[in-house]
């Protein structure tokens, strides 16, 4: 394991306690009663995949599924690290700005609040754009021909068709209030619809 590895086993360690703590919450969501619960394969499937995702980064840290490290990549895996460490850290910010709204699931529960303060004021989605980005900078820095693919084929279309289902049942719920929120945001990248 390379010194890049290791960094990224730590980052990736620190990244999934703080995500397991602020997840804490969406829980605690599955027990309580809820609003409205679409039956829908996007409740699972983009979770299984970032699961999935998971498991070739871990083993993209013991060099299985990676390219062979040559010096000339070294930049290349810096940024990708660098990138990794600031999404992760984005991501666990998105959670916490979400408070007791967080869920795991596309679920509008009971007392739902519209968040639109933090990073939700500019983005409506930052948490899928922060999972996407971070994942794709730990592909990265580990020369993974795996996670990359996965990441840009796979996970990147899921979350927003994930995303877009989440519209559908906050704008079903919030209705004006809702559509005045989607006037003053963007979708996932800032600043763009």
């Amino acid at each position: 394991m390379d010194a890049i590895n290791i960094i990224s086993l730590v980052a990736l360690v620190f990244s999934i306690f703080a995500n397991s703590a602020t997840a804490k919450g969406g829980l605690k969501g599955a027990v309580t009663k809820n609003e409205k619960k679409p039956k829908t394969y996007l409740q699972k499937i983009p979770l299984n995949v970032s699961v999935l995702i998971l498991v070739l980064q871990i083993l993209g840290l013991f060099q299985i599924g990676t390219l062979d490290y040559a010096n000339n990549l070294i930049p290349i895996r810096i940024i990708g690290l660098l990138v990794f460490i600031i999404f992760s850290w984005l991501q666990v910010r998105s959670f916490k700005n979400l408070k007791g709204n967080y869920s795991q699931e596309i679920v509008i529960k009971k007392n739902h609040q519209l968040v639109t303060t933090g990073m939700h004021k500019i983005v409506r989605h930052p948490q899928y754009l922060s999972q996407i980005i971070s994942d794709l900078g730990l592909g990265i820095a580990l020369c993974s021909f795996l996670v990359v693919p996965l990441v840009l084929l796979v996970e990147l279309p899921l979350f927003i068709l994930r995303a877009k289902k989440e519209e559908e049942i906050l704008n079903e719920y919030f209705g004006e209030k809702y559509i005045e929120y989607k006037k003053k945001s963007s979708f996932m990248i800032p600043f763009i619809g």
